[in-house]
């Protein structure tokens, strides 16, 4: 019976009822590369699995989110970020009625590009590569040309927009500098992004022993929350609750995620906290600069040695250097500590 349905197009029939603003899958503005469409799955349920399914997906759980290599089993990885991002994102999209595949994919997907060693080893390649880098650059090629042996998981115009336009760099959340995603779904993500990464590295830098919550700027506090649930949910709650007029379908000319300003305020307190005491800590240093070194020593080896590069880093790539950054930024944590070992090129290791 099942042969004999079209489900796509079953679900594409029910998404008419998202929000007026929502992205719709059967509108979607398509793949790099046309395909045959699935008889079961929307286009953004297909772009989703992709990601699932992707090799980069799967190292996310051996790369750093903030503490690099953390002796304890509950420090958050990539993976388990990406996880809850995810989660923040589609309780959003629900709520607001929007397009929650599409929030899932994009969401799953919006950190395939980070490097090994977190914001340190994105800051090496940084000043590495020739024209700098970028994790949500790379995340978007990633998923155009690095996956499946070369050939990219050819996802939709959608996914790929929500991913190459998520990141924020140190700028005011929600300020002039915040940038646009192209869909509604595209932002939430973007604000997901914050509202996971803020509550889960206050975890881990309390567990780390380098800040209590007794430390959290009383301001934040008492807006947000002690808690990291309660921070969670007086942020959902307010994204929702500003973002309304989108979920009700009221006629708005720029509808738009957003937070009220009392907890946008707090919200960039918090950041700029985790900024000074956590992500910029001074005794962290040497065990940061071991990192650096690691990836700096493996820029300069590949690049002697581009023959050593396996072969998917060497179909796509204007230079050495650029396939150099695709094989590094993709590697974990303990691959890239081993691999330099065995390479002998680690103080000690010979």
């Amino acid at each position: 019976m099942i042969g004999r349905l079209n489900i796509r197009q079953m679900t594409e029939e029910r998404e008419e009822g998202l929000s007026p603003h929502a992205a719709k899958s059967r509108w979607s503005q398509g793949r790099l590369r046309p395909e045959e469409p699935c008889p079961v799955r929307t286009v953004f349920q297909r772009d989703r699995d992709r990601i699932i399914h992707a090799k980069a997906f799967r190292r996310l759980k051996h790369k750093t989110q903030v503490f690099i290599a953390p002796l304890g089993d509950h420090y958050v990885t990539r993976l388990t970020h990406t996880l809850e991002v995810s989660q923040i994102a589609r309780t959003i999209s629900r709520a607001l009625n929007l397009n929650e595949d599409l929030t899932e994919a994009i969401a799953l997907g919006h950190d395939l590009g980070h490097t090994p060693f977190g914001h340190v080893g994105e800051d090496v390649l940084n000043e590495l590569c020739p024209g700098g880098f970028r994790h949500n650059e790379q995340s978007l090629r990633v998923v155009d040309y690095l996956e499946n042996d070369g050939r990219g998981l050819n996802l939709t115009w959608e996914v790929r927009d929500g991913i190459v336009n998520h990141s924020k760099s140190r700028v005011q959340v929600l300020g002039q500098d915040w940038g646009k995603v192209n869909t509604l779904e595209g932002e939430v993500c973007k604000l997901a992004d914050i509202v996971a990464y803020i509550n889960h590295d206050i975890d881990d830098a309390i567990r780390a022993g380098v800040i209590t919550e007794e430390d959290l700027p009383l301001s934040a506090a008492a807006v947000l929350g002690l808690s990291r649930s309660e921070r969670i949910n007086t942020m959902v709650c307010d994204i929702i609750e500003c973002s309304w007029a989108v979920r009700s379908g009221d006629r708005v000319t720029s509808p738009a995620i957003t937070m009220n300003s009392k907890v946008l305020e707090a919200t960039n307190t918090l950041r700029h906290f985790l900024f000074d005491r956590v992500y910029n800590l001074r005794s962290a240093q040497e065990e940061a600069e071991r990192a650096r070194e690691v990836i700096r020593l493996l820029y300069v080896y590949f690049n002697e040695h581009e023959h050593r590069l396996p072969v998917e880093y060497c179909v796509h790539g204007d230079s050495t250097a650029r396939r150099v950054v695709d094989y590094i930024a993709g590697m974990t944590d303990q691959y890239a500590l081993r691999l330099a070992e065995e390479l002998a090129l680690l103080p000690g290791s010979v």
